[in-house]
Formats: structure tokens, C-alpha cells, sequence
């Protein structure tokens, strides 16, 4: 892990460069040296204009560019490394230092200066197992997580952003390679990441609208796939272990003058440790980049998901305590005490109603996605780059989770074209970079009433030909202010609209009758955003940002009442937020790096889920005024040879403002002022630290230990802050061997076995918002004891002690 504002924001920008000699002398440090003896000459190209006359470039897929004087000639011309800046030879008398990139690995983003990122590499978990995305983030600070419906289904919150969702990842765009997996209503899910696909993943923190658009008030992800070069040749994994888990992955991924590529595979199914949540997913992930020109390259993106999986009720806290991995709840006639049922309707359409369990009832989620992207890279010179990109997202669901199954399919494309201008602003070096963005979404949603036994019973509502359509520009401008300065403004526009017609059916006499409820809501929001970065000195950097984030609701939150029925809802406004970042990186030498960030949010009308009780879809509302604030902490510490400890901490503070929640029970209604309650579902605390060994010499060379402790701080479930979900610690114990092979088809090989959960600890994964209640007859706020007992819908329990095992074999 580390913090890029740390690694890729020094003032000097680029790495030292060495003047040419000789052939062999061309290259940039510190990345790793590639002799231009080596380097074929048609591989070669002038470097074009704003460079000395006959100065070359490599021109190969991916490749940033060195560049060496005219007089060594092409051959002379070397290749940089993956994450190298353009530079210009020293010889040449340029600046030792300037704000030009060159072209970037496919998929990489711009990291504004001041911006607070977070890079993890995907070599964090070559040495351990990996269920989810949790196992390849757990070390990024701001970053919290919380299980959804599905056992890979995982709700990645930054800043608590996404805590109060009832399932998948709202408030953060996540990309692949840099084409959104985000589709334009503001969802994404995180069963189709297999982290053992991932070289390497961005994390942006803070409300990043002006870079991000619609949906970015937590910030970004950006998950990167193992590049060609990086794999050359295929890579084999399996793992598996406790409660049937089993994951056979691969990749296979190359590079020669022209094309590079990497394609992956998984295969994961597994049994479930919560009764009822058995599962069985396929991926594909593949991205490859083709050199049409030396000046022209296409990158093209292609993902495939099918998932299959069982999914069980979610359980209130006394439920939860009582029996949390819900054994013995087949049959709700003879259900052992602690289990959850759902009431369905006997007939399919009205009561009387019949308790079920997710047994008896078949819940379950039956999913696929298909993703394709496309993205052509042009240079009019060395200069200047245009890009024009293309993703194409279909979402095909069916999901019987509760008292309704949502069936839908859900086609999407995002269209963007930008240009990136390397060059000077009054006599600084600076880059100008300038967007326009199209995206539109057919919003398509049956709800069937589920009946006893499994299958459907009558259809409920739907829209479908509805649209949901983002469109509209940014602009970013970087400028190199001084020797030790850097800075940046940004914004954004972005114009919304959501329409479509939601019927709703009623069944009076039994026969149904529908209802037309238009929705037509157009939003136009807008994101200011400016950063610096002031670099003291070699161990030294501070930097500061205020930007802005917005986001609208999704035509889910607008059809759904607070009864957690199909209705209207169309009155909610898009949530805006105003963050402020302070942050300084200290690095005194390369074993040693430690990064604090502290933040401070300003939230108007945010959108706060909750669930009204077992079995019913979750209603969102708005939030007039709230704030978020907290402090994000990175250590990376090395203190002895073959020894690494790993933390971060996040301490998070959010609360409402102005708020006032209305609570009804029969004929009585009450209302309840929630300013300075704090906003349930977020954790104040929250800690990670891994203390790690790995042989670095000797006949023991590979072999290797670590332990991990995951601590969880108890947090609040509803607004009126009665009822909390405990707080939790684990650890986990991992040993593993890696070594070299020198073999004509073998690379290397690596096994390791993991321990979790080491001690058992029986812990809450996730636990939805529930909603407070009052006394049907006196009208009083009912007590933490009576929501325990009541607040169904809203928990998973974590899984109990676990055992795993596995090899991953790399193949020339």
C-alpha cells in the first residue's frame, strides 16, 4: 500500500534522468533499466513537435517514453517503465521538472496534486488467500466495508459513504481500467471484481465530483487489471477450504512491439457459512491495447459475470445473538429459535399472509452482466492527446430477496471524449485537460410478489422504457506554481434527468388493476474543486483540497415508500457535499512512509436508506443538513530486514444538523428532532494492522508468516440512537512459501495456508439502517429493548473460524 500523493506527486515530478553516452545510458531511474541495446529500432519513431530535431521515442502499447539526443540516434531510444513521465534529456536543456505526463498503462487516471489517493498493488495478496475486494483493499484507510445480498457481495463504503446503503455501492464511482463499471444511475457491484485479477487499485478519497461526475461525494475506485507485460506468459490459482469455498482462477497476458493484452478467468462456488447462501459465480476480464499508429492506440475492455447464489433473511439484533448463522431454519413450522421468516401472501397478491424462510420461500439472487468498452487514443503531437472512449453495460437481474423479486434488464452506455494539453500557462509548465460526457441508462424493473413455497405470485409494479441520462463537461487545470508548488483548479457541470412511467398494481375483488404513477425529474448540479501540494523537502509533503461531490436519486428510491412498498417517492432532491482535506506525507527514508489525512464534509439533503422491516425494499429520504468529519491514518514500516507492519486507522464523526424524522403508529404520528444524533450505520472506529516476516536469504528464502487484526468499533442502527450493533476484533494467521523455479515452462510457484477468525468471534458483517418506532397507543419513542426484538431486515453475521488453503503457479 501506499499513499500516491506520497509516490507520484514529488515536485520533482519525474524521475532523474541520465544524459546519453551510449546507447546503454538511456534510460530513466529509478525505474528498471532496459538496455537500448535491446530496444529494436522500428520500435522507434521521432518524438515529434516541442522535442530537439531527430530525438526518438518508444512507441510500443503502454510504453512512457524516454527520450535521448538526436545524435545517438533511434536506436538509442529506450523504454521507461510503466509508470515513468515523459521527459525530455538532459542534454537537450530542458526542466529538470515539469507537469507533462506521457501516455499513461491503459486505464490509468489522472491523481490531481493535493488529491488524497490511496494505490494498493496487487501483489498485497500474492502470498494469501482472496474472497472478495475486502481481502485486496482491508489496508486503505477511509475504506470500511459491509456484506451485501450475496456472499461476494460487498459494500465498499469511503468516508462512511456508502454505509447507510441496504446492498451493493452507491456515492462512489468504480471504474475498470478507466471505463466505469458504475452504470449511469449510480449502482455498482462488486460480484464481478475477483481481486485476483488486480495489479493494482486507486482509491480516491473525498467528494470527487468535479473529476467523477454523478455519484461521486465519497470519491472513486479504480481497479486495474495485471498488464500483458507484467504476466507474460499464464498464471494458475486455486483456493479453497472451510464451508465448501473453492476458486479456480487464471491469466494469461503478453506484450510484443505492437499489442499488449491479459485475459482472466475464475471459476468460485462455495456452500455458504450462513444456512441458505450457497453460491456459484463466473468471470471473465479482459483488456487489450493495440498500436494502430505511433500515433493512434486502441484499448478495448471486456467483462463477463454470471452469478448464481442463495441469499438468507436478514436478522434483527436478538435474532442475530440468538442464533446468527441461522441453523436449523428449513422449515418455518419447526424453525429453531432465532430464526427469521418473511410473511408472503398465501394467494400472490393480498392477505392473508404466510410465513416463510428463505429455504422455503428460494430466495436468492440469479445475475449477469455483460460490460464492453472501447477507447482510441490519438496524438497530434507530443503535446496533446485526445481520447474518445465508449462502454457499453448490460445488467440482466432476477432476485427473489424478500416479499418481491425484481427481474429487469437493464442496458447502459457512457460516452466521453477529453483532450489533455501538455505546455505552459504563462510561463509554467502546467496541463489543460477539458471533457464532454454522455450516458443514458433504460430503466426496466419488474416487481413480482414472491409466493410461499418459491416462484411468483402476482406482478406488483413496473416501469420499463424509462431513462435515466447524464450528460455534460469538466475541465482541469495543473499548474507548476514554483519550485515546490503545485497547484490545481477543477469543475464540473452535469445535467440528470430520470423519467419513467411506474405502474402499480392493486388487486381489489382480486383482479388487478393498475395505476400510472409519470416520474420526470431533471437535475442540473455543479462541482468546483481546487488542491495544492507543497513539497518541503525529500521526507516532507503537505497538501490541502476543497472540492465538491453531488448525486441524484436513482429511480429505485424514487418508487419506493416508506413503508417499504412500490409507490411515490419523487419529492427527493440530489445530495451535494463541500469537503475540505488537509493531509501530510512523511517519508524520512524508503522503509518507513506515514500518511495523515484529516477531512471535513458539509452534506445538504443527503440520501439516507433504511429498511422498514424484514422482506420489504429499503426507502431512501432526504437529510437537510449533516456533517461528516474524521482523520485517516497510513503507516508502512520495514524495521529490519524481511520484516513489514502495515496499519490504518480511520476515525469517522458524522451527525445530523438539521433533521426532523416523523413516526406513525395507527391513528398517532409523533415527530422527533434528530439534530446532533449521530448518523447510524457508521463506525468511529476503525483499525487494521498486519505484522509480517518473509525470509529474504538463505536455504529459507520464501517462506513466510503474518497476523492480522481487524478491529470494528460498535455503531448505531437507527436515528434516534437507542440500539447499536456490538463492536468486534479479529485476527487472522497466514504462512506461505514463495520461490523462484528455474524451469523451461515454470516460473514460480507459491502455497500458503490461512487461519480466520482465528479465536471464533461470532460479529455482525453488516447491519442495514432500521427504522425507530412509537407506541401505537401513547405515542412514545420506543426503547433500544423493543427495536432489538423488532428491528428484522437489517443484519449478516460474519463468518465463524475458517480454514483455507492454496497454490498459485506462474508459467513462462
Amino acid at each position: 500500500m501506499r499513499d500516491d500523493s506520497v509516490a507520484n506527486h514529488p515536485i520533482r515530478l519525474f524521475p532523474r534522468v541520465q544524459q546519453c553516452r551510449h546507447f546503454k545510458a538511456c534510460h530513466v531511474t529509478p525505474a528498471r533499466f532496459q538496455s537500448a541495446s535491446r530496444v529494436r529500432a522500428d520500435r522507434c519513431w521521432p518524438a515529434g513537435n516541442g522535442f530537439p530535431p531527430g530525438a526518438y521515442r518508444d512507441t510500443r502499447p503502454s510504453a512512457n517514453i524516454a527520450f535521448c539526443p538526436a545524435a545517438h540516434g533511434r536506436r538509442a531510444c529506450s523504454l521507461a517503465g510503466a509508470n515513468a513521465r515523459v521527459v525530455r534529456s538532459a542534454a537537450a536543456g530542458a526542466p529538470a521538472a515539469s507537469l507533462a505526463e506521457s501516455r499513461p498503462a491503459p486505464g490509468a487516471l489522472p491523481k490531481p496534486p493535493g488529491q488524497t489517493i490511496t494505490t494498493v498493488s496487487g501483489e498485497r495478496i500474492k502470498d494469501e488467500p482472496a474472497f472478495t475486494v475486502q481481502d485486496l483493499l482491508q489496508e486503505s484507510p477511509g475504506v470500511s466495508f459491509k456484506q451485501g445480498n450475496g456472499p461476494r457481495d460487498i459494500g465498499i463504503s469511503i468516508r462512511g459513504s456508502n454505509a447507510r446503503n441496504g446492498f451493493g455501492i452507491r456515492n462512489i464511482v468504480v471504474l475498470e481500467d478507466g471505463f466505469s463499471v458504475t452504470q449511469p444511475d449510480g449502482l455498482s457491484r462488486t460480484d464481478l471484481l475477483d481481486p485476483h485479477a488486480y495489479g493494482g487499485v486507486d482509491v480516491y478519497r473525498g467528494p470527487a465530483s468535479a473529476m467523477f461526475g454523478n455519484y461521486a461525494t465519497g470519491g472513486a475506485i479504480n481497479f486495474r487489471l495485471w498488464r500483458g507485460d507484467q504476466i507474460n506468459g499464464a498464471r494458475y490459482g486455486v483456493e479453497g477450504g472451510s464451508f465448501g469455498y473453492v476458486n479456480n482462477y487464471a491469466i494469461i497476458g503478453g506484450r510484443n512491439e505492437r499489442a499488449e493484452g491479459a485475459a482472466f478467468m475464475s471459476d468460485v462456488r462455495g456452500d455458504g457459512y450462513i444456512s441458505h447462501s450457497s453460491f456459484n459465480t463466473q468471470t471473465f476480464n479482459a483488456l487489450g491495447t493495440y498500436s494502430l499508429t505511433p500515433d493512434d492506440r486502441i484499448t478495448v475492455k471486456a467483462i463477463d459475470n454470471r452469478l448464481s447464489t442463495n441469499l438468507s433473511t436478514r436478522l434483527s439484533l436478538n435474532q442475530f445473538q440468538t442464533n446468527p448463522l441461522q441453523r436449523g431454519c428449513t422449515n418455518a413450522a419447526a424453525a429453531a429459535p432465532g430464526c427469521a421468516t418473511v410473511a408472503l401472501f398465501a394467494n400472490g397478491f393480498s392477505a392473508p399472509t404466510v410465513a416463510q424462510t428463505a429455504d422455503e420461500a428460494g430466495f436468492g439472487r440469479h445475475d449477469t452482466r455483460n460490460i464492453g468498452g472501447i477507447r482510441w487514443e490519438h496524438d497530434f503531437d507530443s503535446q496533446t492527446t485526445w481520447r474518445t472512449q465508449a462502454v457499453f453495460d448490460d445488467k440482466n437481474i432476477n432476485q427473489p430477496t424478500g416479499m418481491t423479486s425484481a427481474i429487469g434488464d437493464s442496458p447502459s452506455y457512457n460516452l466521453l471524449t477529453n483532450v489533455t494539453q501538455r505546455g505552459n500557462l504563462f510561463g509554467l509548465d502546467a496541463v489543460q485537460f477539458a471533457e464532454v460526457f454522455y450516458a443514458r441508462q433504460r430503466l426496466t424493473n419488474y416487481t413480482w410478489n414472491v409466493a410461499p413455497g418459491g416462484g411468483l405470485g402476482a406482478l406488483s409494479s413496473f416501469y420499463d422504457g424509462g431513462h435515466h441520462v447524464n450528460w455534460g463537461g469538466r475541465f482541469r487545470e495543473e499548474v507548476n506554481l514554483a519550485p515546490n508548488w503545485i497547484g490545481y483548479v477543477a469543475a464540473g457541470v452535469e445535467s440528470t434527468t430520470i423519467a419513467a412511467v411506474n405502474t402499480i398494481f392493486t388487486f381489489p375483488g382480486g383482479a388487478a388493476v393498475p395505476g400510472y404513477f409519470p416520474i420526470q425529474r431533471d437535475f442540473l448540479n455543479y462541482a468546483p474543486e481546487g488542491g495544492m501540494l507543497y513539497r518541503l523537502n525529500d521526507a516532507w509533503q503537505f497538501r490541502s483540497r476543497v472540492a465538491t461531490g453531488y448525486g441524484t436519486p436513482q429511480i429505485s428510491n424514487l418508487t419506493v415508500t416508506a413503508q417499504g412498498v412500490s409507490g411515490n417517492n419523487s419529492q427527493l432532491a440530489s445530495q451535494t457535499n463541500v469537503g475540505i482535506d488537509v493531509g501530510t506525507d512523511w517519508t524520512p527514508h524508503a522503509a518507513l512512509k506515514l500518511s495523515v489525512t484529516g477531512f471535513y464534509e458539509f452534506f445538504r439533503n443527503e440520501l439516507v436508506t433504511q429498511s422498514p422491516g424484514a422482506g420489504l425494499q429499503n426507502f431512501t429520504f432526504n437529510v437537510p443538513r449533516s456533517v461528516h468529519r474524521g482523520v485517516e491514518v497510513a503507516a508502512d514500516w520495514r524495521p529490519l530486514p524481511g520484516w513489514r507492519l502495515i496499519a490504518a486507522y480511520t476515525w469517522l464523526d458524522q451527525f445530523y444538523v438539521d433533521y426532523t424524522e416523523q413516526l406513525s403508529a395507527g391513528a398517532l404520528t409523533a415527530r422527533f428532532d434528530r439534530a446532533g444524533n449521530k448518523i447510524p450505520g457508521v463506525a468511529p472506529n476503525e483499525l487494521f494492522t498486519r505484522l509480517g516476516y518473509d525470509q529474504p536469504f538463505g536455504p529459507w528464502k520464501g517462506v513466510g508468516a503474518f497476523v492480522e487484526y481487524v478491529w470494528l468499533d460498535a455503531f448505531y442502527m437507527e436515528n434516534a440512537n437507542l440500539l447499536k450493533a456490538p463492536s468486534y476484533g479479529l485476527f487472522n494467521l497466514n504462512v506461505h512459501y514463495d520461490t523462484e523455479i528455474a524451469d523451461d515452462y515454470l516460473k514460480g510457484a507459491i502455497f500458503f495456508f490461512e487461519v480466520k477468525n482465528v479465536l471464533g468471534k461470532t460479529y455482525v458483517a453488516s447491519a442495514n439502517n432500521i427504522t425507530d418506532s412509537i407506541n401505537a397507543t401513547t405515542g412514545i419513542q420506543n426503547p433500544g429493548s423493543v427495536l432489538a426484538a423488532t428491528g428484522t431486515g437489517s443484519i449478516y453475521a460474519g463468518a465463524p473460524r475458517a480454514f483455507v488453503a492454496g497454490m498459485k503457479l506462474a508459467f513462462r
